[in-house]
C-alpha cells in the first residue's frame, strides 16, 4: 500500500496532472457512453480538419473566414449531392448483382475444395471438406438471416444519412466559422495553470489534422489506383471492389488482409484458377505494396511515429469499444495516448530542471 501511495503522490501531486487526467478520464467516458449519439458531430469535426487547410488558404487570398468557411462548406455539400447522384446507384447496382451471384461464387469454390483431397491426399480428407463446407453454409444461412431481419434497420439507416447529408455540413461551417471562439469557450474550462494541457493538445491537433488529411487522401488514390488496375485486368464489379480497397486503408495492415478474399473470389469466379485469376491478385498485392511503403510514408512521415504492433493494438482496442469510429480514430488515439506519454512529468525530468535551475 505504501508503494501504491507513494507512486499516486509522485504522479498525481501536480493540478497540472490532475487536470490531464480528468480531461482523458472524461473524454473517454463521453466516448463510451455516448459515442453512437454523437457520431454526426464526429464526422463534422473530421470534415472540419479536413477543409480547415483550404479555409486557411482562403484566408491568405484576404477572404474573410465567415466567407470562406460558407464556400468551402458549400462546395463539401455540393460534392456530396453529387457523388451521391453519381456514385452511389452504380455501387447498388453492382452490390445486388454480386449478391445474386454470391451462389455462383460458392459453387465454384465448393468446386475448388472438393478436388482438393484428390490433387492432395496427404494433406487435405474428404472429411476436412465436409466439414468446412458444412461450416461454411451454416454461416452463410445465418448471414442471409441476419441480412433480411436487418432490412428495416437498413432502411431507417438510409433515413438517417439523409438527414446527416443537411446536418453535418451545416456543422462543419460552423466549426470553421467559429473555431477560435468555440476553441476559447473549451478553453474556460481548464484551469488557468495549464501549460501540461497545451501542449498535449497543440501535439494532438497538429497529429490528428495531419493524419485526418492524410488518410482522405490515401483514400482517394488507393481507390482510384484500384479502379483503375481492375478496370485494365477486366475484373467484374471493379468500383464496388476499389471502394472496398480504398476504405480499407482506414484499417492499417488487417483492412489489406481483409480484402483479399473478397477480391480473389470474385477473380476465381470470373475465371476460375487462370492467369487473370493470378495478375489481379499480384496486382492487388503490388498495389498495397506500394501503398505501405511507398504512400503511407511520404503522407504520413510526419504525422504518425508508432511502432506497428502499437497500431494494431490500437485499431482491436479502440475498434472493440467504440466500433467503425474507433477503427477510424484509433492511430490518432494512440497518438495521443503517446503524446501524454511523452509529457507525463517524471522523477528524472524534475531532478534535471533542478539541477539546470
Amino acid at each position: 500500500m505504501n508503494v501504491i501511495r507513494e507512486w499516486v503522490h509522485r504522479h498525481f501531486s501536480d493540478p497540472q496532472v490532475v487536470t490531464l487526467a480528468l480531461i482523458l478520464l472524461g473524454g473517454l467516458a463521453l466516448v463510451i457512453f455516448f459515442g453512437g449519439l454523437l457520431t454526426p458531430v464526429l464526422a463534422a469535426i473530421v470534415l472540419a480538419y479536413l477543409l480547415e487547410a483550404p479555409v486557411r488558404w482562403l484566408e491568405r487570398m484576404r477572404v474573410p473566414r465567415p466567407l470562406g468557411a460558407g464556400l468551402v462548406s458549400t462546395a463539401l455539400l455540393v460534392g456530396v449531392v453529387v457523388v451521391s447522384f453519381a456514385l452511389v446507384p452504380l455501387l447498388t447496382r453492382q452490390a445486388a448483382q454480386i449478391f445474386q451471384e454470391i451462389p455462383a461464387i460458392i459453387a465454384g469454390i465448393q468446386s475448388w475444395l472438393l478436388n482438393l483431397p484428390e490433387r492432395y491426399p496427404s494433406l487435405v480428407t474428404p472429411e476436412h471438406v465436409d466439414e468446412l463446407l458444412t461450416s461454411a453454409t451454416q454461416d452463410i444461412g445465418s448471414l442471409r438471416q441476419m441480412v433480411l431481419s436487418r432490412s428495416l434497420v437498413v432502411g431507417v439507416s438510409l433515413l438517417y444519412l439523409a438527414v446527416y447529408m443537411i446536418l453535418v455540413p451545416l456543422m462543419v461551417f460552423f466549426f470553421l466559422r467559429d473555431k477560435a471562439t468555440l476553441m476559447a469557450w473549451m478553453g474556460g474550462f481548464v484551469p488557468r495553470n495549464k501549460d501540461l494541457v497545451r501542449d498535449v493538445w497543440h501535439e494532438v491537433d497538429v497529429q490528428l489534422g495531419n493524419y485526418v488529411r492524410g488518410k482522405a487522401v490515401e483514400i482517394v488514390l488507393v481507390w482510384v489506383a484500384a479502379y483503375a488496375v481492375f478496370t485494365l485486368l477486366g475484373l467484374k464489379y471493379a468500383l464496388l471492389l476499389s471502394v472496398g480497397v480504398g476504405f480499407s486503408v482506414l484499417i492499417p495492415y488487417l483492412g489489406a488482409m481483409a480484402m483479399t478474399l473478397p477480391v480473389a473470389a470474385v477473380a476465381y469466379a470470373q475465371w476460375g484458377m487462370e492467369a487473370e485469376t493470378v495478375y489481379v491478385l499480384v496486382a492487388y498485392g503490388i498495389l498495397q505494396a506500394i501503398d505501405g511503403n511507398v504512400l503511407v510514408p511520404i503522407l504520413f512521415s510526419e504525422a504518425v511515429n508508432l511502432h506497428p504492433v502499437a497500431i494494431i493494438v490500437a485499431v482491436l482496442f479502440f475498434g472493440g469499444v467504440w466500433g467503425f469510429w474507433g477503427v477510424f480514430f484509433a492511430i490518432p488515439l494512440a497518438t495521443l495516448i503517446n503524446a501524454v506519454i511523452n509529457a507525463w512529468p517524471r522523477e528524472g525530468g524534475r531532478e534535471s530542471d533542478a539541477d539546470a535551475a
